[in-house]
C-alpha cells in the first residue's frame, strides 16, 4: 500500500446512489414533455421510451457505450414521430442532464476525497455520463474519462489502460475503487489494476469469482488504510 500513486474511482453508487437521481431525471424530462412536446405521450410512457433506447443499443452496437447519444437519439425519434422538429431532442435532454447531474453524495465522500487528494492522484472512470464539474467535484480529480470518450464500457480493461496511458501510470501502483463486482473489481483486475471493492451494505462476496485484496465499507475506511 505504500507504493500506490494513483487512486481510480467509479462514480455512480461509488460516490452517490445512482438510481433515485436518474428516476428524478427522467420525470424532469417527462414534465417537460408534457408541457412543451404533449403529443410524444400520446405514443410514449416512460417505459416505452426506455425499451427503445435499449433496441437502439442493439440496432447500435457501436454506440452502445454511449448513453448519451442513445437518449438524445430516442428523443429525435420521438419527435418525428410526433411531428415535432428534432430541436425538442436537445431541449428535453437539457432537462434531463441538469437533474442527472444534481446529485446527493455520501457522507463518507467529500472527508475522504479531501485526504486523499492531498496525497495521491485521483482519476475517474465512469460507464455513466455525470458530469463532476457540474456537480461541484471535478477539482478533487485530474482527469476523468467516460466511456462514451473512451469507445467501451467497463469492465473491459481497454478503458483503463487508456485512462493510464493518458496519466502516463503503470497499472502495478494504482487503485481503482467501486461499487461493481464486474464493471470495477473484475474490470480493474482485468487491466492489472489493484481493485477495491465499496461494499457499502455489507454483501456476500459472489462465490464465482475471486475476491479482491481489499474490501472497505466507506471511503473515510480506505483513507485510514492508506494513512
Amino acid at each position: 500500500m505504500r507504493d500506490v500513486q494513483a487512486i481510480i474511482f467509479d462514480l455512480d453508487d461509488t460516490l452517490w446512489e445512482v438510481g433515485p437521481v436518474i428516476v428524478r431525471a427522467e420525470h424532469a424530462m417527462l414534465a417537460f414533455l408534457a408541457d412543451r412536446y404533449p403529443r410524444v405521450l400520446e405514443r410514449h410512457t416512460l417505459d416505452s421510451m426506455r425499451d427503445v433506447r435499449a433496441r437502439m443499443a442493439i440496432e447500435h452496437p457501436a454506440k452502445r457505450h454511449d448513453f448519451t447519444w442513445l437518449r438524445r437519439e430516442s428523443l429525435r425519434l420521438h419527435a418525428l414521430e410526433a411531428g415535432y422538429t428534432e430541436a425538442l431532442a436537445d431541449e428535453a435532454f437539457d432537462v434531463f442532464y441538469r437533474a442527472r447531474n444534481e446529485v446527493t453524495l455520501y457522507d463518507d465522500v467529500l472527508p475522504a476525497l479531501q485526504r486523499l487528494h492531498a496525497r495521491f492522484r485521483l482519476f475517474a472512470v465512469s460507464n455513466g455520463n455525470a458530469d463532476l464539474a457540474v456537480i461541484g467535484l471535478a477539482g478533487y480529480f485530474e482527469h476523468a474519462l467516460a466511456a462514451r470518450d473512451a469507445g467501451m464500457l467497463k469492465p473491459d480493461p481497454r478503458i483503463f489502460a487508456l485512462l493510464l496511458e493518458r496519466a502516463g501510470l503503470g497499472p502495478e501502483r494504482v487503485l481503482h475503487v467501486g461499487d461493481d463486482v464486474v464493471a470495477d473489481v473484475e474490470g480493474a483486475r482485468r487491466a492489472g489494476v489493484t481493485p477495491v471493492w465499496l461494499n457499502r451494505h455489507g454483501k456476500d462476496w459472489p462465490a464465482a469469482g475471486a475476491p479482491p485484496p481489499l474490501a472497505v465499507r466507506t471511503l473515510v475506511e480506505l483513507a485510514d488504510l492508506l494513512a
